[in-house]
């Protein structure tokens, strides 16, 4: 098969590899229908880079596919299946897994930055990294199944009541994700806050009901005027943005710190926070998501699908890359 490998350094050189085989009992074949750049994809390929991945790997985590050849051990899943991947390996032994939290795991391995992942025509995966999908679910939505649990992870630890006003800083695919599930849980008003005219226009056409761009208005100050206090719940899906979310939020409200700046280390007023009563939410992919994350695509009650702006080959990989990296896209998807 012909893949796209990464070399480190923000390089990826196209090798033809042998199509991988199970040699292990839970080893399962994929052929790869389409695959979903992530940011997490972006920071790999940046330069100098913003995660982690071993050179010589096939990247690519959010992949969607049909079982080919199952080890002798494998259960849950036949040839012809329709799978999602789940990709977080964990050990299962060490104390956080123990614990059962699993989301913490220091023993991990993840597809596609320490095994080979799913942009490529084939992938060989362990069963514990991927999820049976109904057929019936559009192939442009389930292959949101990854970031989409990541969100149902989420708002499991913040919970909203029904009419609450919620506002997501950032509006990139993941903030959008947000929107989208709270809508959904029964959000009275969602607000979406960014620097990119693009995605404020983006998310106006998915139905949210304001957005702010923060370099034309004071945020807190809009989020006041339109809702008199506050919103109940602020997410932020930017991973610097905890200040500016605590100033947004009501007070006895709460705030989602959701996405990951590991070079970060913005200023933070405490006093805003104990003072207003805030509760923090630390949330990093969810504790056991999945299940629930494949109900909610198999009863059609969320269609991700409204985010995706384009589509290519994997012969075109980098340019979705750069696409997505110079916000000219929503969200990508490779078809291999």
């Amino acid at each position: 098969m012909h893949a796209p490998v990464f070399q480190g350094n923000g390089l990826l050189t196209y090798e033809e590899r042998p199509i991988p085989h199970p040699h292990q009992g839970d080893d399962i074949l994929v052929k790869i229908d389409a695959c979903g750049i992530c940011g997490t994809d972006l920071n790999i390929l940046a330069t100098p880079p913003a995660h982690k991945a071993t050179p010589g790997i096939i990247i690519g985590h959010e992949g969607i596919g049909i079982v080919t050849e199952i080890g002798n051990a494998v259960t849950g899943v036949q040839p012809g299946d329709r799978v999602v991947v789940a990709p977080r390996l964990t050990c299962g032994q060490c104390v956080y897994c123990r614990r059962g939290l699993d989301n913490q795991c220091i023993n991990y391995q993840t597809i596609g930055t320490t095994v080979d992942g799913a942009f490529a025509p084939y992938v060989r995966l362990p069963e514990q990294g991927l999820f049976k999908i109904s057929a019936d679910v559009p192939q442009d939505d389930a292959v949101f199944f990854e970031p989409l649990s990541c969100v149902v992870g989420a708002t499991a630890r913040a919970p909203i009541g029904a009419g609450d006003t919620v506002l997501i800083i950032g509006a990139g695919p993941m903030g959008l994700l947000f929107a989208l599930m709270y809508r959904t849980l029964g959000a009275g008003r969602i607000i979406v806050a960014d620097v990119a005219p693009y995605r404020l226009d983006f998310a106006q056409k998915i139905g949210v009901d304001d957005v702010v761009n923060v370099r034309e208005a004071d945020l807190s100050a809009t989020v006041r005027a339109l809702t008199g206090i506050g919103a109940d719940l602020v997410v932020d899906a930017v991973g610097n943005q905890l200040d500016a979310a605590a100033k947004a939020a009501r007070r006895g409200g709460q705030v989602v710190l959701f996405g990951l700046r590991p070079l970060d280390s913005p200023p933070v007023n405490q006093y805003t926070i104990t003072r207003h009563d805030l509760t923090l939410h630390g949330t990093f992919v969810g504790l056991h998501p999945f299940v629930q994350t494949i109900q909610l695509l198999e009863s059609r009650r969320i269609q991700p699908s409204v985010l995706i702006t384009h589509k290519l080959p994997l012969s075109a990989l980098a340019h979705g890359v750069e696409l997505m990296r110079t916000q000219q896209a929503m969200k990508v998807i490779i078809e291999p």
